[in-house]
């Protein structure tokens, strides 16, 4: 009982601190700096806690966090962004026939592949795929090139359905669930080591095709305007209250509406992220939890007691995938625009894992801490670099070769400072800050 009151103890202890540190930067920096800091902390603890549900459940080596949450900011433009009436005109209905071709073909072949014996299976099935191929892209080349042609500096794309923003964080979570089932019948029966380089060429190929295909996403040249779930700026601005209050504060109009904006989007995404740990707690301690735990284990012996192991590692790479998908469509919310060349494996799934070893792979409360420590020292490491640079090079002259060098290197302390941070949490708690707790 003691020990689970220190447990307790130490780990409010560090979420507290870790609240500290952002009322410190709010002083020392900006407040809509903390906020914002604070917004991303937010979105990369349910990334982390997806990754944890497939790590720390199940024992699943996902490397294609990347590809996940781009599906999530997918779904973001699909669902929230107007759509556009010319393109639909001059290529609407080449992608619908397009589409239609490619559920008729996935039909035949399923059909054949369950109907047919070998050696005559997989010759109709490659006759269909091929027959597929070219009648799909008889329809998808001229309609892809005309919608592109539709006023391409501003569209150039079909868009979306012009639907409430925060309804694409649910649909970001389905696409997400819908690539990790294809994802997951083809590649989870592979070792692990197999199964992680199944899973980054596959996040590769989503982030290729988000980049070339400018008929559904703009490519390189980004959607941007997507509309938001909180108020705009220039309405607080705008506000009679609003300009009394920060007046009264002390403060200019334009940070207290940052700051009143920061503070909505920090609602909306602790409600989520809460809720979405209160469900990952309840089924780690339900019995599905345990039962997961176990194969996680010990695959064998789970098999041999009669449990479905791919079954259920299909099961729970679907929930962590779409818990991705949905950070993903939040991030690209709180972005306002979707640009598929910001997906960057650095950002979007080693960072992701540092926030899970670092805050207790197996434990929902160590990856939420891992994504704020890991987050916010990434953030901070460059101006505080900055500053360690400037004060150790103070006694320097000016134009000093050695002193501009080691100014300009300030930028590459994030990478030092995350490795530092790696390296004395699998020192002196290698089971993360917030250990899984054994049952």
């Amino acid at each position: 009982m003691m020990s689970n009151f220190k447990g307790a103890t130490r780990n409010v202890s560090m979420f507290a601190i870790m609240a500290v540190l952002f009322i410190v930067v709010g002083q020392a920096q900006s407040w809509p700096l903390a906020l914002t800091i604070l917004n991303l902390c937010l979105i990369s603890s349910i990334m982390a806690l997806g990754v944890n549900i497939q790590w720390g459940y199940a024992g699943l080596l996902n490397v294609g966090v990347m590809g996940f949450a781009a599906l999530g900011g997918v779904a973001a433009v699909l669902v929230s962004s107007q759509p556009v009436p010319a393109a639909w005109e001059a290529g609407g209905s080449g992608i619908l026939l397009m589409l239609l071709t490619y559920v008729v073909a996935i039909a035949l072949i399923t059909f054949i592949y369950f109907k047919l014996k070998r050696p005559l299976r997989g010759i109709a099935i490659f006759i269909v795929a091929v027959i597929g191929y070219f009648v799909s892209r008889s329809f998808y080349d001229p309609a892809s090139v005309a919608i592109e042609a539709v006023d391409s500096a501003a569209t150039g794309n079909l868009g979306g359905l012009g639907l409430p923003i925060m309804l694409s964080w649910l649909v970001g979570g389905l696409f997400a669930a819908a690539a990790a089932w294809v994802v997951g019948k083809i590649s989870l029966g592979l070792r692990s080591d197999y199964l992680a380089i199944a899973t980054l060429g596959i996040s590769e190929i989503i982030i290729a095709f988000l980049k070339n295909e400018d008929w559904l996403t703009r490519g390189v040249k980004n959607v941007t305007g997507l509309p938001r779930p909180v108020p705009y700026e220039v309405d607080i601005q705008q506000s009679a209250y609003y300009q009394q209050l920060a007046s009264d504060w002390g403060m200019s109009i334009i940070d207290l509406s940052s700051v009143v904006v920061k503070l909505c989007y920090a609602g909306l995404f602790a409600v989520v992220l809460l809720a979405l740990l209160y469900l990952a707690e309840k089924a780690l301690r339900s019995p599905w939890g345990r039962m997961m735990r176990a194969i996680r284990d010990n695959e064998t012996a789970a098999e041999a007691m009669g449990k479905n192991v791919k079954g259920r590692h299909l099961q729970v790479f679907i929930l962590g995938s779409a818990v991705i998908g949905i950070a993903g469509a939040m991030l690209t919310t709180l972005d306002g625009q979707f640009t598929p060349g910001s997906y960057q494996p650095l950002r979007f799934t080693f960072l992701i894992w540092v926030m899970v070893i670092v805050g207790g792979s197996g434990n929902n409360w160590g990856a939420i801490l891992g994504g704020f420590v890991i987050w916010f020292f990434w953030v901070e490491a460059e101006p505080l670099g900055l500053w360690l640079m400037d004060t150790i090079t103070s006694g320097m002259a000016d134009d000093s070769p050695l002193r501009e060098h080691l100014l300009k290197s300030a930028a590459h302390m994030r990478l030092m400072t995350m490795g530092v941070i790696l390296l004395l949490v699998l020192r002196f708690t290698p089971r993360g800050l917030i250990p899984e707790r054994k049952a």
